[in-house]
């Protein structure tokens, strides 16, 4: 039978790493570039560290993302060769600890029983991974598509306050990026929200809060350690 509904559970891992990545490509970039220039920077100066916190930025994300999920990948890989080895090992107990799952869930004993003989027979360890260790191919870890994700979603968000710095003189630069920042994160807040049916309005709001906090707190600083008057 055809599968008509639209779930969006498929969507987790790479609109994570992205709304992740463009974010903090936004914010840290933007926070940046605040901070330096409330310190007395020239233009030339601003964007030259707007541009290496792009690069580093990127990068940063593009390691982080890969090592946590290439950790929680080998977890994944542990609890499925522990598996393997128990199911060759004793067939009947993890049948048993199959059933017992469908019991748990609301099914009477006799058809847990021949639920869980029947997806054994079909694919032992894939009944197993997905209801006993909660492993599926939807949700499963993927390193390399998550840091390739969050790097070039990172680029991205913080080529946008790097172009406001291209267009806009050093006097009116503290309004523009900031103002333009916050517009940027609430469109991304509300675009992830929209994609993963989520609220819009709360995903926009709590973007833009802590956005605009970080931007805040940084030019502070800028201004607090400034070089010039």
């Amino acid at each position: 039978m055809r599968h008509i509904e639209r779930h969006r559970t498929h969507r987790i891992g790479w609109l994570r790493a992205a709304v992740l990545g463009a974010n903090d490509g936004i914010v840290s970039t933007a926070s940046l570039i605040l901070g330096v220039a409330a310190a007395g920077a020239n233009s030339k100066s601003i964007l030259i560290a707007g541009v290496a916190g792009l690069v580093a930025g990127a990068m940063s994300m593009a390691a982080g993302e890969y090592v946590s999920v290439s950790s929680q990948a080998d977890t994944e890989r542990a609890d499925l060769d522990r598996e393997r080895k128990e199911l060759a090992a004793d067939p009947e107990h993890e049948h048993a600890e199959l059933a017992a799952i469908y019991v748990g869930r609301g099914l009477d004993a006799g058809l847990a029983s021949d639920v869980a003989t029947q997806l054994m027979a079909h694919d032992a360890l894939g009944a197993h991974a997905r209801d006993e260790l909660g492993i599926s191919d939807t949700l499963t870890a993927r390193p390399v598509q998550a840091a390739l994700a969050s790097a070039g979603t990172f680029s991205v968000g913080a080529a946008l306050p790097l172009l406001i710095v291209t267009l806009v003189p050093v006097s009116a630069l503290m309004w523009a990026v900031s103002g333009s920042s916050l517009l940027f994160l609430a469109l991304l807040g509300s675009l992830a929200a929209y994609v993963g049916g989520a609220s819009v309005i709360t995903a926009a709001a709590r973007v833009t809060f802590w956005g605009a906090l970080a931007m805040a707190l940084t030019a502070g600083v800028g201004t607090l350690f400034g070089v010039t008057a």
